[in-house]
């Protein structure tokens, strides 16, 4: 899942970008509302966090540009209201959390949001191989899978595609961020780690010059 976090606050948005990739999402930061529209306008976020008071461009004409246009978008603000809810609600956003919040909440909040998509659905299953997008566990037949969290995001990325040819470009976007090397090796390297681990038979084709699928 790739999310964006535009929080102009440095040190929190540092916070927030470093959980949210401990619970193995992929995570850009910005820190400005012009700068999250740019983003969005390059990038399929999955969700979008979005603080509410960013400056250049405020929250909430961030969030009535974006609404509607792929990504759920969760609102972040010091105002905790019922009335500053129902406003961030009426913009276009698809949840709301007042500061301060418990992590471990924003992350559940985060997931929810991106399993909303319709092609995505919490459990998914090809033959023997079960992905649980919710729990964030994959299993072939009875035997769970020890996967990393870029490894899971491969094989997730792959059982939404539903048979379809996902490139490697695709997949360095999908799974890793905007610091990640386009030049590099780094989605063989792990498609190799992710085949080792499905074990046989062989589940991951490769379609020559044009990339994987399941």
């Amino acid at each position: 899942m790739r999310v964006l976090v535009a929080e102009d606050h440095k040190v929190l948005a540092g916070r927030l970008a470093e959980g949210l990739r401990d619970a193995g999402l992929a995570v850009d930061v910005v820190l400005d509302g012009a700068a999250a529209i740019e983003a969005a306008g390059c990038t399929a976020y999955d969700v979008i966090v979005l603080d509410r008071d960013l400056p250049l461009v405020h929250g909430d004409r961030v969030c009535r540009t974006l609404a509607g246009k792929g990504p759920r978008i969760i609102m972040l603000t010091a105002a905790a209201g019922v009335d500053d809810r129902v406003d961030g609600l009426e913009l276009g956003a698809d949840d709301y959390l007042g500061k301060p919040f418990a992590f471990h909440e924003l992350v559940a909040r985060v997931r929810a949001l991106g399993r909303r998509a319709p092609s995505a659905p919490p459990i998914m299953r090809v033959g023997d191989l079960t992905v649980d997008r919710a729990r964030h566990r994959a299993t072939r037949g009875t035997r769970p899978l020890s996967l990393t969290r870029k490894e899971f995001g491969v094989l997730e990325t792959l059982i939404a595609a539903e048979g379809g040819v996902v490139s490697a470009e695709d997949l360095l976007e999908q799974v890793w961020d905007a610091n990640a090397d386009p030049f590099s090796n780094i989605v063989s390297v792990t498609m190799t780690r992710l085949r080792r681990k499905l074990g046989p038979p062989p589940l991951i084709e490769t379609v020559v010059g044009r990339g994987y699928r399941l």
